[in-house]
């Protein structure tokens, strides 16, 4: 059967997707960075409530997937905590300076992830060769690639995303960006066995009062009281599609 993963920023996110029926969450944090790290505390919260299957991501910063010494460091120390306390997966993605898989820094931290199934990223939508990357992302052992087949969301990436789905010899493609109650139908049609969604909406703050005039963010046209939240009711139909979908190919 398709798998469902959910893309979670919290531990209240991560109890409603289990809720609704996603098989597997990826967790993180900073939505509007494109997901970095999550912190200790809300690493803990979610491996102590959560009974699904929960692969946090690794990335020290946002931005580009090429990392300094010191970036890398962090990734070191963040995939062994991950580890050691006791979370099935984790998320990493890293990139040389031409665009290539940085083989030398994947290397070790595959080295480090021990038993940890491990996505790689977006950052495949950034390399320059997806198919020579495949290549070295399956001799390197990675589970699965998370990937919108190189296009700004996943429905436009989908001949890339068929193409590596058929040559693939090892990692799991899984279809994310842009990835929808309105058009998952289309990626099992192209026979993907395994789906990244938000499956979100913004919830407002509840705050009453709200200063004005103010802001914490960089950007002035960001909303500061509103927040990401899973949707449970569109996590659990996206999953009775998936459910219908097995059973009539079967």
């Amino acid at each position: 059967m398709a798998k469902l993963e959910i893309c979670c920023f919290g531990a209240e996110c991560a109890l409603i997707a289990e809720r609704s029926g996603a098989d597997r969450i990826e967790l993180c944090t900073s939505p509007s960075e494109g997901g970095v790290t999550p912190s200790y505390g809300i690493l803990k919260q979610v491996i102590d409530l959560v009974r699904i299957p929960v692969h946090p991501i690794i990335r020290p910063r946002g931005g580009d997937f090429c990392y300094s010494q010191a970036d890398f460091a962090a990734m070191k120390n963040d995939i062994s905590m991950i580890r050691d306390m006791g979370f099935s997966g984790a998320v990493v993605g890293i990139l040389n300076e031409e665009g290539h898989i940085d083989l030398p820094k994947m290397a070790i931290l595959m080295e480090l992830a021990g038993p940890l199934a491990i996505t790689f990223h977006r950052a495949f939508d950034m390399c320059i060769n997806p198919l020579l990357a495949l290549d070295q992302l399956t001799q390197l052992g990675v589970a699965r690639i998370l990937t919108s087949g190189q296009q700004a969301n996943a429905e436009l990436g989908l001949p890339l995303l068929r193409t590596l789905n058929e040559k693939t010899q090892g990692p799991i493609i899984m279809a994310g960006a842009g990835v929808r109650l309105s058009n998952i139908q289309k990626f099992l049609d192209s026979g993907l066995q395994e789906i990244h969604s938000p499956a979100g909406k913004q919830a407002p703050s509840t705050m009453n009062y709200r200063k004005a005039g103010v802001t914490m963010s960089s950007d002035s046209e960001v909303d500061e009281f509103t927040h990401y939240c899973v949707d449970e009711d569109v996590v659990g139909a996206m999953k009775d599609i998936m459910s219908i979908y097995t059973t009539s190919v079967n």
